[in-house]
């Protein structure tokens, strides 16, 4: 049985430019993002050291 398939076709520079700027597209929206956290405390977690600081205001869970 014969192979019933075309040759590759041999693609421009252009095109082969834009299948590589797609593939990174691609890849960029599949990595996650980093979320920043919105109002939250500036510094290190205060919850890290056992109590919640807000204001000057230390209160324990």
């Amino acid at each position: 049985m014969a192979d019933d398939q075309p040759p590759p076709r041999m693609l421009t520079p252009e095109a082969q430019r834009a299948l590589a700027e797609a593939q990174e597209r691609r890849a960029a929206a599949a990595a996650p993002q980093d979320v920043k956290e919105v109002g939250g405390p500036s510094g290190p977690e205060p919850t890290r050291y056992g109590d919640w600081e807000r204001k000057g205001i230390a209160s324990d869970f």
